[in-house]
């Protein structure tokens, strides 16, 4: 369990003002000149240390993301920071969260961020959807220029740094980071071939980072504290704390941040009051978010919530979005539902992608309703491997996890749903 005084997000609840004056109060925009004046290397070797994993879904360690940006000299093309904050995951509201109601952590966040890149103008792409958020996002950056920490002389640091907000048009696609490039750059939002990657060629060909919401947020933090601080918490493999967000048949949903590693039924009994009707009465859970595979009741009452823990149970721990399903959940409609989708929000460019998840859709619509034959629940595994690990983006691959997941674990419903229909047809 998290101790009070490591939580990072202390306003998650919306209790207290977003504006920069409570902010302060909350410790940030604290030694924010000191930091920058201590150099880029010793940033990007803080973040390193701190073994900080990207908070989007990936988890790719951010500090190595940051180093593999060429160090600029003068006469180099600009660097660019892209903070990502189209959060359109289905079963995941943290970054919201951070938007509205710590807004400035972000900024502070990005000012670090950008200046250990190399970046003097950073982006945030917005979610279209977060209009109220993104009203509240201007805000707290006007008030920044206002106080000096944006602009020419950062913060008193010597250092300019610019940033700016750009609503998008709510297109899931548009998470995947290269397809984020893309819409920014005005032209539709197509993920990229990659490499090259950002890193070396990304908005505008040059070279960019782009970073989740939650990733930059807590950069301050951890420099504030230090690296050996975030380190120490969670497991030696999934560092640091993580905002989880808990929905679906649970007594009390939340947003709660919690160390990496906390059992999944501590997370649940503790912050969302339990399962609907008891834990015996849960049925399974998808643990981060609608593009992972879910586990069954069996696995969710010793799992814990890390990386190595989740991706052994053949799931992950992508964005920490859990959704949990009770006993009267008709599992495979739900994922039916989750199919449909991903089909709506194929941006169409690759085959495997634009074919497969309309083929995953309508199948499983069939099945559920009992139509159809045993043989065919082979079928459909076979299709989630001919999309998985087959296209340009990681959209394949969410939309084939969940019904893996299905069938690894709920074949049965399907194989029950077939033969009570033969019953009917022969009664």
């Amino acid at each position: 369990m998290l101790a009070p005084e490591n939580r990072i997000f202390t306003n998650l609840d919306g209790s207290k003002g977003w504006d920069i004056q409570s902010a302060q109060l909350r410790h940030d925009w604290k030694k924010t000149e000191y930091f920058i004046r201590k150099g880029r290397d010793w940033i990007i070797q803080e973040v390193l240390e701190s073994s900080l994993r990207g908070r989007g879904g990936a988890g790719f360690p951010t500090g190595k993301k940051w180093s593999f940006v060429p160090k600029r000299k003068q006469g180099d093309p600009p660097h660019y920071l892209i903070i990502n904050a189209d959060e359109s995951e289905p079963g995941t509201c943290k970054d919201r969260d951070i938007l509205r109601y710590e807004p400035h952590k972000l900024i502070e966040g990005a000012l670090l961020s950008g200046f250990a890149v190399g970046a003097e103008v950073g982006y945030i792409y917005i979610r279209g959807e977060f209009y109220k958020e993104s009203l509240i996002l201007e805000n707290a950056i006007n008030e920044a220029y206002q106080h000096g920490l944006l602009g020419k002389n950062a913060a008193g640091s010597g250092f300019h740094f610019d940033l700016h907000v750009h609503r998008g048009a709510g297109a899931y696609i548009c998470g995947e980071e290269t397809a984020l490039i893309e819409s920014l750059e005005g032209k539709k939002g197509l993920p990229r071939l990659k490499p090259p990657f950002p890193a070396l060629i990304g908005l505008y060909g040059c070279p960019t980072v782009v970073n989740n919401v939650e990733t930059i947020s807590v950069i301050p933090t951890i420099l504030r504290r230090g690296a050996k601080w975030f380190a120490r918490l969670g497991t030696p493999k999934s560092s640091g704390t993580k905002i989880f967000c808990i929905s679906g048949h649970v007594n009390h949903p939340c947003n709660v941040e919690e160390e990496m590693g906390i059992p999944l039924k501590t997370l649940i009994e503790k912050h969302a009051g339990g399962v609907r009707g008891g834990w015996d009465n849960l049925l399974a859970i998808i643990p981060g978010g609608a593009s992972v595979p879910l586990i069954p009741a069996s696995t969710c009452g010793t799992i814990t919530m890390d990386y190595e823990s989740l991706q052994e149970a053949q799931t992950a721990l992508g964005t920490a979005g859990v959704i949990v399903m009770d006993q009267s959940t008709d599992i495979v409609r739900a994922i039916a539902r989750l199919s449909k989708f991903y089909m709506h929000e194929s941006c169409g460019q690759c085959t495997p992608c634009r074919e497969g998840t309309g083929w995953l859709w309508r199948m499983l619509v069939r099945l559920s309703q009992g139509n159809g034959s045993v043989e065919e629940i082979d079928q459909i595994y076979d299709v989630t491997k001919e999309i998985e690990g087959h296209t340009i983006c990681a959209l394949g691959d969410a939309a084939a996890w969940p019904v893996q997941g299905l069938l690894r674990h709920f074949r049965y419903k399907l194989e029950d749903l077939i033969t009570d229909q033969v019953k009917v047809e022969n009664a």
